[in-house]
């Protein structure tokens, strides 16, 4: 890979990971505008763990308190500070974990196409605009109910469709229960962390069993520019979501499915 493209993929990974826009019909229009060649199993594997590295390292504290109280409460048998908090998302990644063993075969052979892509990327984007536009939005996280939780991770398992956008259609489920922006996005990072790391032991599983060599240089560099972005991405948009609200990322969705149409119908 040249420089360029590692950069340029990196970058995209790492912004698309968490911003409402959908990774997957960004990692389609590039290489049609580029002209770029795959850029490989190994590549994919990097991407992914600069992203995790990312949203780990920037809610590292919640994760501590989350996991010392989640050990406590098995202790306990009780909710224990911010267990429920962890409890919360392990409940709600469970639907797009079988969705995604379920459908797995499904979505490479039948929803991989273009044009789903691009239908996707509009729908969902105005149906993030109807969500932010009209949610009560005056919750935070931690008051989610059980079911609540459950109707987001339900909503996450629809991110199996291209285009749909794991972060934008988690952020919409959340604001229609009533979650503010900032709090609908937390909830909506810290889910993305079982997900990214069963996505990156898959493909690392995948990577394990292939002769391909692997370009390290590529590697490292994807994984550092990939987080650093990620990093830098969710620091913003969590800093500027309660002014600016989601209308921005869902005019972007517009122009990006009608781009998709224009090359693709």
């Amino acid at each position: 890979m040249e420089l360029i493209h590692i950069i340029v993929l990196a970058v995209v990974q790492g912004l698309t990971e968490f911003l409402p826009i959908s990774s997957s019909a960004h990692l389609i229009l590039v290489p049609q505008l580029t002209g770029w060649p795959d850029q490989g199993l190994a590549f994919d594997v990097a991407v992914h763990l600069g992203s995790l590295a990312a949203v780990v390292f920037y809610f590292q504290r919640d994760l501590n308190r989350m996991t010392r109280d989640w050990f406590a409460s098995l202790r306990q048998r009780q909710l224990v500070g911010e267990s429920r908090l962890a409890w919360a998302v392990l409940w709600g990644t469970i639907p797009a974990g079988l969705a995604g063993l379920l459908l797995e075969d499904v979505v490479e052979q039948v929803l991989r196409s273009p044009l789903v892509v691009a239908w996707a990327t509009i729908g969902f984007g105005v149906l993030l605009w109807i969500a932010d536009r009209h949610a009560r939005q005056n919750r935070n996280e931690h008051q989610l109910s059980w079911k609540d939780v459950l109707v987001v991770g339900c909503a996450q398992a629809l991110a199996l469709i291209p285009g749909t956008s794991r972060s934008g259609i988690t952020m919409t489920a959340g604001l229609m229960l009533g979650l503010t922006r900032e709090a609908a996005a937390r909830f909506s990072f810290l889910l993305s962390i079982p997900l990214i790391l069963a996505a990156s032991g898959l493909l690392s599983v995948k990577l394990a069993s292939s002769t391909a060599p692997v370009d390290w240089t590529a590697f490292v560099t994807g994984t550092l520019l990939s987080a650093v972005t990620a990093y830098v991405c969710i620091h913003f948009f969590l800093k500027l979501i309660g002014r600016m609200g989601m209308f921005p990322f869902v005019v972007y969705r517009l122009l990006l499915g009608a781009v998709l149409l224009v090359i693709f119908w």
